[in-house]
């Protein structure tokens, strides 16, 4: 009764200026009015978006009052090193809110027209093409890591913080390929352009740009964003945030944010998100031992 009294601490595990950060700055703004309390924005960048709800879990009170932002990585990490968490013993997952959209992605002025001249060209000069992701155990790596088993290539993988330094990275020269989310606004300003869309079907931002799956790679790269707290919490702590969360989502900024970015909304109560942790738990644990990937 009375939740919240004071203000409430979002965590986001990327720096600040990408798009997860911008997207949940604008949901704070809009979960705000519904609480009736500021959400505050917290960025914790860090161990590809794991170490701020990590950290989270074993400091923060179960109280509502500090809780994180999450993705896909902290169900996959726990099998590619040793961490300092269970991602099913030690969070309540509040709600799920969207889903990141992934593509392969190239400087304007780089010598790759298609996928296939890019693949060609790194089977010609292996590990001379050097590509960013966010964390080195994250979902566009991992879809990279597949896509040179399959084609018999190289690629020299290099991990940033999030999606803001590997924008920096690419624009600057340093890389020349970005395997990630959050590339809606270097292809509104004519910077950049996708060879491929990692995503089930084609992005509604660029619907003339393929699928990998489309062009005979099955490699599909999903990865939800939610928001968790540590475990505990008050089920009726937890319902009242995961309904000003659903009911902020439509917000107009907010759905710019994720328009910006080509994101959909995947909305998921408590229950179904808890569902689906346990679900993906099982899926990387497989997928990771398939791979043989280790960090």
């Amino acid at each position: 009764a009375g939740f919240p009294v004071r203000p409430v601490t979002l965590i986001v595990p990327f720096p600040a200026g990408g798009a997860t950060d911008t997207q949940m700055r604008a949901l704070a703004v809009a979960a705000s009015r519904e609480l009736g309390q500021t959400v505050v924005i917290a960025n914790r960048p860090g161990a590809g978006g794991t170490l701020g709800p990590a950290a989270m879990a074993h400091t923060a009170a179960p109280d509502g009052y500090t809780v994180s932002v999450v993705v896909g990585t902290l169900f996959r990490y726990p099998f590619l090193q040793q961490v300092n968490y269970d991602p099913l013993k030690d969070f309540t997952y509040i709600a799920c809110m969207t889903a990141y959209s992934y593509a392969i992605v190239v400087r304007e002025d780089a010598p790759w027209r298609t996928l296939d001249e890019l693949i060609a060209d790194a089977r010609a000069h292996p590990d001379k093409i050097s590509y960013g992701g966010t964390g080195t155990g994250g979902s566009g790596r991992i879809a990279i890591e597949r896509l040179s088993r399959l084609t018999n290539t190289r690629f020299n993988f290099i991990p940033y913080k999030g999606a803001a330094e590997e924008t920096t990275a690419l624009l600057g020269g340093h890389i020349q390929m970005i395997s990630d989310a959050g590339w809606g606004p270097m292809i509104d300003t004519g910077k950049a352009r996708l060879l491929a869309v990692l995503g089930e079907a084609r992005a509604k931002r660029v619907p003339e740009v393929p699928t990998l799956t489309e062009l005979g790679y099955r490699i599909v790269a999903a990865n939800p964003v939610g928001i968790a707290g540590p475990k505990g919490m008050d089920p009726a702590v937890t319902r009242a945030l995961q309904q000003a969360f659903h009911r902020a989502s439509s917000d107009p900024e907010y759905n710019r944010a994720l328009e910006n970015a080509d994101q959909p909304h995947m909305l998921m109560d408590s229950a179904a998100y808890t569902d689906f942790a346990v679900r993906q738990v099982a899926e990387e644990k497989k997928f990771v031992a398939e791979l043989g990937l280790k960090m």
